[in-house]
């Protein structure tokens, strides 16, 4: 292209390029880069004049040359694709007519930070350096499926889609994307689906305050995602699903004070993830259901109040839960299994009581755990179960037993001093001792005697019943919870 044919805001694009100086094309610094499509030829650039600077401009020794530019209105598409761009591309606060395609295109640094684009491909690129979009307003997709970044993504504070609409294509899509920093996304707000799915990030990924909206669809979708330290998430608000299935997080997922709501369907997802920490705290009521299935986790911080209707806790192993409750504020959780009862989730609170030493907190859910079994027993199963969870809380509440025998040893002694059963043989029997006597009917392996040598007669006959199969009652599960504390020890 001849220089005669360049504007004259082109030709002071072209002067500066080799110098690697920057040009202002702004009338003030708080300019609306949306407004761009008024701005007149002062101030605009042609595609394919930034193209040929790009990928052919000229260069002066001892000067590093780059494009970099404010406040332009780019006309036509800027096609880099699979070019190789060997300076640093720079473009703030610009005003876009077309999305420019990048793909496969190898850069320096790409900077489109604070512009207004119709959308941005760049699928398979690689950078050098940095790729940012902070606070850029992108109407179309952001396409950077399978791009490898040797710096960080910047998209603090962009806009991504159109407010009130969920297009079929997602929004910011980083599939397979190999970050070797972070991607750095705080206040992001997207209207539509963002795709993470596969993606690699070195360092952290950071969506503090950003807003997620793809309401029935998934606002964050992100399985098999491994990232290097932390995902951080505080004050996240979504509508839609957040998909984190398989995910490789060695450090911390922080979603304190975030707001998830998806109603009628799944509100997070990290089934089968590998997470350090899961940080709930503070955070609203979740709206949708919850899936931690088979995730592993070191330390799970999520208050009881923070639970949906719907949790799914099959195969989740965690070593460490806080805040420390009461078993008695963290049982009703798993009765909010949709698959009814399963022994894993209450056998893995149990470890995580004995882990901090609460002893007496790790009995009572091994308590609440057989009475909840009991409910899918037959009813002469259930039967017995509730005359060993009255008399001994299934061997979990021993000291029940000494009371319901004191009880009926009390009531023996003071109904047979009342009353005393006739003698067999009035000559050979021994002197009657009411106490001794319930005793011999209450404890099986006794015999002080009284029991053969005495025998009641009317009501006092079936009392006498009475305590003898409650005896035998009290002795089994004595036995059965003598040898499950036994087993447990």
């Amino acid at each position: 292209m001849e220089i005669t044919d360049l504007t004259p805001a082109e030709r002071r694009v072209r002067e500066a390029f080799p110098l690697g100086e920057g040009v202002d094309f702004r009338e003030g610094e708080d300019e609306d880069p949306a407004q761009g499509a008024s701005w007149g030829p002062e101030r605009t650039l042609r595609a394919e004049v930034l193209r040929e600077l790009l990928l052919d401009g000229p260069v002066r020794d001892g000067r590093i040359a780059g494009l970099k530019v404010w406040g332009a209105r780019v006309t036509g598409r800027l096609d880099l694709k699979y070019g190789t761009v060997g300076h640093p591309v720079r473009l703030r606060c610009c005003h876009f007519e077309e999305a420019p395609d990048l793909y496969g295109a190898r850069v320096v640094v790409l900077v489109l930070s604070d512009s207004v684009l119709p959308g941005l491909t760049a699928g398979n690129l690689r950078a050098e350096g940095v790729v940012r979009i902070s606070c850029c307003r992108i109407t179309g997709p952001v396409r950077l499926q399978g791009a490898k970044l040797s710096g960080a993504l910047f998209a603090g504070g962009a806009r991504l889609g159109s407010p009130g609409e969920v297009p079929e294509e997602p929004v910011l899509q980083l599939n397979h994307a190999e970050v070797a920093t972070d991607v750095w996304a705080p206040g992001l707000v997207a209207h539509g689906k963002v795709h993470l799915n596969g993606a690699v990030v070195g360092g952290q990924v950071n969506l503090n305050d950003a807003e997620l909206n793809a309401p029935g669809g998934s606002a964050l979708h992100a399985e098999v995602l491994t990232v290097g330290t932390d995902l951080h998430a505080m004050r996240l608000r979504t509508h839609g699903r957040v998909n984190l299935a398989g995910a490789r997080i060695p450090r911390q997922l922080n979603l304190a004070h975030a707001r998830l709501s998806n109603p009628g369907g799944q509100a997070l997802r990290a089934s089968s993830s590998v997470i350090g920490e899961l940080w709930l705290r503070d955070a609203a009521p979740v709206e949708g259901a919850v899936n931690l299935r088979r995730a592993q986790l070191d330390l799970l911080h999520v208050p009881p109040e923070v639970w949906p209707e719907r949790v799914q806790l099959d195969g989740l192993g965690y070593r460490v839960l806080t805040p420390h409750l009461p078993a008695e504020q963290r049982l009703p959780l798993l009765e909010r299994e949709p698959d009814g009862y399963l022994p894993h989730p209450y056998e893995q609170l149990t470890t995580a009581y004995r882990t901090v030493g609460d002893d007496a907190a790790a009995r009572t859910v091994q308590l609440a755990k057989l009475r909840r079994h009991r409910r899918t027993l037959p009813p002469y199963a259930q039967l017995w179960g509730f005359l060993q969870d009255a008399a001994v809380g299934y061997g979990f509440r021993p000291m029940r037993a000494a009371g319901w025998l004191l009880l009926l040893l009390c009531t023996g002694t003071l109904v047979f001093a009342l009353h005393h059963p006739p003698a067999l043989k009035p000559s050979e029997a021994p002197a009657f001792n009411p106490l001794f006597y319930t005793l011999d009917l209450l404890l099986p392996i006794i015999d002080f005697g009284q029991e053969g040598a005495y025998a009641p007669r009317g009501w006092y006959q079936w009392l006498s019943y009475l305590l003898i199969v409650t005896g035998w009652v009290l002795a089994t599960t004595i036995a059965a919870g003598v040898s499950r504390s036994l087993s447990r020890q």
